[in-house]
């Protein structure tokens, strides 16, 4: 009798832990990111590497039209940043910070973009120091800075 407790109580909890197993969340897969650029660029290849050191999968694709894709997305050419990056839905524009872009997968507001222009020093990928805080504007589905979305 008491072997057969034993077994039975082996069997529950292997049974168990098999089902616990099956129930335990997977890691995502990565993130999948396009990323446009001149094809000269070096910093857009080292902002490319910091997505890929924060687990995204980054495909990079160098064009002479740049400025042009990225005002076909929406993005003024004033608030352009130095490459454009397609993640999921939404255009990526410059060297956002991946906690912002975290943020964005995250909270799915109804936007089309974001981006921080230009080529801020100190910004992911960029060499130099941050002189001040960056600002990433959002831009809605009709084209428009419609404000901040995030300071850093």
């Amino acid at each position: 009798m008491r072997r057969s407790l034993y077994a039975l109580a082996a069997i529950v909890v292997m049974t168990g832990g098999a089902a616990a197993y099956l129930l335990l969340p997977r890691p995502a897969a990565a993130q999948a990111v396009m990323l446009y650029k001149n094809p000269q660029c070096g910093c857009c290849e080292a902002y490319a590497d910091y997505l890929r050191r924060y687990g995204f999968t980054v495909t990079v694709k160098p064009t002479h039209d740049l400025a042009a894709m990225s005002r076909g997305v929406g993005l003024a050419d004033d608030v352009q940043g130095c490459h454009l990056s397609m993640i999921e839905t939404y255009a990526v524009s410059g060297h956002v910070p991946v906690d912002v872009i975290r943020r964005l997968l995250g909270e799915r507001p109804d936007i089309k973009a974001l981006t921080l222009p230009g080529m801020p020093q100190g910004s992911p990928g960029m060499g130099g120091t941050k002189a001040a805080p960056f600002e990433i504007l959002q831009v809605s589905q009709s084209g428009v800075v419609t404000g901040v979305y995030a300071r850093r």
